[in-house]
């Protein structure tokens, strides 16, 4: 396996004009049933788009590219799932291998529509989860539109990580950017990788662990951030060659979710139902790690005084570190993440944690793309919201586990938030402010 690998690198290397249907042929294979059982899909398309960042597709056509393969492969694992119903244990494969088909039907029968958006970024579970909805006669349109939610972010999480590495090796990166990247992403990677020990481990003190991994590596960044300019600076002019007109504006749009208004009325939004519902301990939580995060951004901030990137014409007269949109943003998401996950399987609560935290990165990434923030801002921001919202949640389960908010709830809950964030971008939309001062 390993030298049919290098080979296939070697030659989309030799031949970059096959390299954007290689990218659509593979992100189709991860995601079509038995086929991303198969094949290493993850490793594969991390690789091609190294390639593609390397200079021969550029970062829009890459997850573009990405995203019609996995779609393609949704719906074609749809239809098998729709042609064959029941009688698809039989195929040769899934009869030497039923435990793959058992695994995602009761996966499906428990979760419903949820497992379909979840379920993409659950590997064994990814490919055979349309199959299955097509064998439970979904109905073409509500799988579809479900499939184009999980695959915009699918892409951008599978795809993102391999270009950018492409990218930063083509670039002429300052010296030392690679040693302090790699100190930043193996902090970053171990109080994931701690957390996630804990988690599958069923510790009792989880979310104390959590919360110190990510106190830990945000003292960290307090301490170094001055000596971190090759790497704030080298990922800043990576972020920076991919502008376009278009793609300002849609970050424009992006970073306006995270201003202050906005996470503030998104914020009272969440605590008024709540209260109304009367989820007193899921109020604590919410309150302890958005009022928190809140409250520490803003002295951390006049505090340590750091300057902006000298990116905008006029630069913005606020302090740079921590980032307060990301931090307002991974608290706010990894709120309605945890929430989420309440009352369901470790796994489970691991995936909400994951999908809350790509509308979150899509904010802390947009003031970076704006150059309104350093990479290590962004990172700070982070961890300054999981401490809280770790800590938060560890206070509220103190002596008993956090229940899960009943499903009327949620019913009230979901459309709130997505009809205020919709309503607000659809605001700026209309009044064409979304290049006012970024």
């Amino acid at each position: 396996m390993s030298q049919w690998f290098d080979t296939l690198t070697l030659w989309l290397s030799a031949h970059p004009q096959w390299l954007a249907l290689a990218i659509f042929l593979l992100a189709c294979g991860e995601c079509l049933a038995i086929v991303g059982i198969l094949i290493p899909g993850t490793v594969l398309l991390f690789a091609v788009a190294a390639l593609a960042g390397n200079g021969a597709l550029g970062l829009w056509q890459t997850l573009l590219l990405a995203f019609c393969g996995g779609l393609l492969g949704d719906c074609l694992s749809y239809a098998l799932g729709r042609y064959f119903h029941q009688d698809i244990g039989r195929l040769p494969v899934l009869r030497h291998h039923p435990q793959w088909l058992s695994s995602a039907h009761g996966y499906f029968v428990r979760y419903g529509v949820v497992s379909l958006l979840v379920g993409r970024f659950i590997g064994p579970l990814r490919p055979m989860l349309p199959m299955v909805a097509g064998m439970f006669d979904m109905p073409f349109g509500r799988f579809l539109l479900v499939s184009v939610l999980a695959g915009l972010g699918w892409s951008v999480a599978y795809m993102l990580p391999g270009w950018a590495t492409g990218a930063a090796l083509r670039l002429p990166l300052p010296e030392g950017f690679w040693t302090q990247a790699g100190a930043v992403a193996g902090g970053a990677a171990l109080v994931a990788a701690l957390g996630l020990q804990a988690s599958l481990r069923g510790q009792r003190h989880t979310s104390l662990l959590t919360a110190a991994a990510s106190l830990a590596l945000l003292v960290g960044l307090m301490f170094s951030w001055p000596h971190l300019s090759q790497f704030d600076q080298g990922l800043l002019t990576l972020v920076q060659e991919q502008r376009s007109p278009a793609l300002d504006s849609a970050m424009v749009l992006i970073t306006r979710l995270g201003d202050m208004s906005t996470q503030l009325a998104a914020a009272a939004l969440v605590c008024l139902l709540l209260v109304a519902t009367r989820q007193w301990r899921a109020l604590c939580l919410a309150v302890g790690t958005l009022l928190g995060t809140a409250l520490a951004n803003g002295a951390l901030k006049s505090f340590f005084a750091r300057s902006r990137p000298d990116v905008l014409l006029e630069p913005l007269g606020s302090f740079s570190f921590p980032s307060g949109h990301s931090s307002a943003a991974f608290a706010f998401f990894l709120l309605l993440g945890v929430l989420a996950g309440r009352g369901q399987p470790i796994r489970m609560r691991l995936t909400w944690l994951l999908l809350a935290c790509l509308p979150a990165a899509a904010i802390a990434g947009s003031r970076i793309y704006l150059g309104v923030h350093w990479p290590s801002d962004i990172v700070a921001g982070a961890m300054l919201a999981a401490c809280f919202c770790a800590v938060s949640l560890a206070l509220v389960q103190w002596r008993m586990p956090l229940q899960a908010l009943p499903g009327k709830v949620w019913w009230l809950l979901l459309p709130a938030v997505i009809a205020l964030l919709g309503g607000i971008s659809t605001w700026q939309l209309s009044a064409g402010v979304l290049l006012y001062r970024y």
